[in-house]
C-alpha cells in the first residue's frame, strides 16, 4: 500500500479523535473528506487499506469444546455441492452435442443472447437456430433420463 494512502487514515483518524473530543460524537466521512480536503471515497480506501487482514481460519467463537471460525460464517453460493453436479452435468452434455449446437446453446442460455442475433452471428436463419436448439435440448434431455 503507498505511503500517502496510509498517511491519509492516519491523519484521518487524527481528525476523528479531535472531532470526537470536541464535539462529543464521531465525525462522518463526509466531514473527515472535507476538513483534509480529499473526496469521501479517498478517506474509506484509506480506512481498508491500513485494517490488518483476518484470516478464515480465524476463531471467533469458541464453548470449550468447538470453535466456530469466520470460514463458517461466510456463505459461498457459488461452490455449493449442487452448483459443482450441475456444472458436471452441463459439460457433459455439452460434450456429446455437434459443433453447430454447442455454439448455439452456448450463445443462447450462456452468453444470453436472442435467436435473432445467435442466427446472424453464425450465419443461419432465425428458424434453424430454433430447430437446432430444439434438437439439441431435446438430445440433453434424453441422455439423462
Amino acid at each position: 500500500m503507498s505511503r500517502s494512502v496510509r498517511d491519509l487514515a492516519y491523519k484521518a483518524i487524527q481528525y476523528k479523535e479531535k472531532y470526537n473530543k470536541e464535539k462529543g460524537r464521531e465525525p462522518t466521512v463526509e466531514e473527515i473528506a472535507k476538513e483534509l480536503g480529499v473526496n469521501k471515497e479517498e478517506i474509506a480506501f484509506s480506512f481498508d487499506a491500513i485494517q490488518d487482514p483476518v484470516s478464515l481460519y480465524e476463531p471467533i467463537y469458541n464453548d470449550g469444546a468447538e470453535s466456530i471460525y469466520i470460514m463458517d460464517q461466510v456463505r459461498d453460493t457459488k461452490n455449493t455441492d449442487e452448483h459443482w453436479a450441475e456444472k458436471m452435468t452441463i459439460d457433459q452434455s455439452m460434450k456429446r452435442l455437434n459443433d453447430k449446437e454447442k455454439t448455439i446453446i452456448t450463445k443462447r442460455f450462456f452468453d444470453g443472447k436472442t435467436q435473432m442475433e445467435v442466427a446472424d452471428e453464425i450465419g443461419i436463419s432465425q428458424a434453424q437456430v430454433s430447430r437446432l436448439e430444439k434438437s439439441a435440448i431435446k438430445n440433453i434431455r434424453r441422455m439423462y433420463r
